[in-house]
């Protein structure tokens, strides 16, 4: 069977790129259900010194395609005789230009190759898996911050729904969209407008139109993205059911951010905004529909986790193990579960 070697991208966060190896092994694994053919003998190889992430696969050229998205890939080579690496080009998901992802920094921002993996492994846990190539896929970031997840999913095609309680990261979301796509001179439309239950002023709501080139825009061939200020654990009458085929969401690790509780007090564990928040979320997923979750284990465990997502009616995908340091305070870890048909 052909064997490859794929070269990881170098990361901007050292502690991460350390990891990187590891990670990479745990999505690639997770790519398979979505290829044509078995990937075997997953593996760390070093080559000419430098290392690479191998494997053995039967690849077509929409494996190629799939594998182009993975969080780490910079480049595959198949290998040849003697260990030599012939280049096989690479056709990643890319919508915009990678700005659009690495020009906002802010603290509390989440790895951009951290939020691509995450958002990725729900995507191949989802019924959408197959259609990732394909478009027509809605993610939402229930905890969306000033857009990581959100812009993401652009770069990928799709359409985008966030929920964020903070009135300055929306309109900081809202002044960055806007000012990328100027300088970009891409058509599009961006306002913030009231929203209003029951007759009564509960929230904003970012909505915001876009098009890659004049020409998709003339063809119809738009994208959305909608950001609702407002309590991602109040979300009734915001946003209608079964409006996202995947839903990622990076809980407060407790070290900067926590949740806040409805006594109004702050709390340091996930898992008190988890339970308050998974009815709402899953409100919002389609039947087929997955959950990404990423959390510090630092201030909850695992098992707790999946407790709540257990008693909520999810299956959980089961997965290679993911858990990292991120610094003193954080040891980061994935949890990926699936709404039933």
């Amino acid at each position: 069977m052909p064997r490859y070697a794929m070269l990881l991208a170098p990361s901007a966060n050292r502690v991460y790129a350390d990891q990187a190896g590891r990670m990479s092994q745990a999505e690639l694994a997770a790519f398979a259900p979505a290829l044509s053919s078995d990937i075997s003998d997953i593996g760390r190889n070093v080559l000419g010194g430098v290392e690479y992430l191998t494997f053995s696969a039967e690849l077509t050229p929409r494996d190629v395609a799939f594998l182009s998205n993975m969080s780490a890939a910079y480049a595959l080579f198949s290998l040849v005789e003697d260990d030599l690496l012939r280049p096989v080009e690479l056709t990643p998901l890319a919508r915009y230009d990678s700005d659009l992802i690495t020009i906002p920094k802010y603290a509390g921002k989440t790895n951009e190759q951290f939020t691509k993996l995450v958002l990725n492994l729900t995507l191949l846990a989802s019924a959408s898996a197959p259609r990732m190539l394909d478009g027509g896929i809605t993610v939402c970031d229930p905890l969306c911050g000033r857009g990581t997840t959100l812009n993401q999913a652009l770069m990928y095609g799709y359409d985008a729904i966030g929920v964020e309680l903070d009135g300055k990261d929306v309109e900081a979301y809202k002044l960055f969209l806007q000012t990328w796509l100027k300088r970009k001179r891409l058509k599009h439309t961006a306002e913030l407008v009231p929203v209003r239950r029951q007759g009564k002023r509960a929230a904003r709501r970012l909505e915001v139109t876009m098009a890659a080139s004049k020409d998709d825009h003339k063809a119809g061939a738009v994208q959305k993205v909608t950001v609702v200020q407002a309590d991602t654990t109040q979300l009734d009458g915001l946003l209608r059911g079964g409006c996202a085929d995947v839903l990622v969401a990076d809980l407060p690790y407790g070290v900067a951010h926590g949740s806040w509780q409805e006594d109004g007090g702050l709390s340091r564990s996930p898992l008190d905004l988890l339970e308050r928040a998974v009815p709402q979320w899953l409100a919002l997923l389609r039947t087929g529909g997955a959950l990404g979750l990423s959390w510090n284990l630092k201030v909850a465990k695992r098992d707790l986790a999946e407790d709540i997502l257990l008693a909520n009616g999810l299956d959980l995908v089961p997965q290679a193990e993911l858990a990292h340091r991120v610094d003193q305070g954080i040891e980061r870890d994935v949890l990926i579960a699936r709404k039933p048909a």
